[in-house]
């Protein structure tokens, strides 16, 4: 069985004004449960973290 990768890049740090990590864009309990998430959790926060992303000016 194969698992979920953590989206983490190595660059934590936790924005205060909305609570997103700027690397993975997790939060910290997100980050803190990911080991112990199922593999259908951990698609479920991937699925979450492009809304999450600031979005690049056109």
């Amino acid at each position: 069985m194969t698992t979920v990768p953590s989206p983490c890049i190595n660059w934590c740090d936790i924005n205060p004004e909305n609570g997103y990590c700027r690397g993975c864009y997790r939060t910290l309990t997100e980050i803190a449960d990911w080991s112990d998430l199922s593999n259908p959790e951990k698609l479920e926060v991937w699925s979450k973290l492009n809304t999450r992303k600031p979005q690049a000016p056109e």
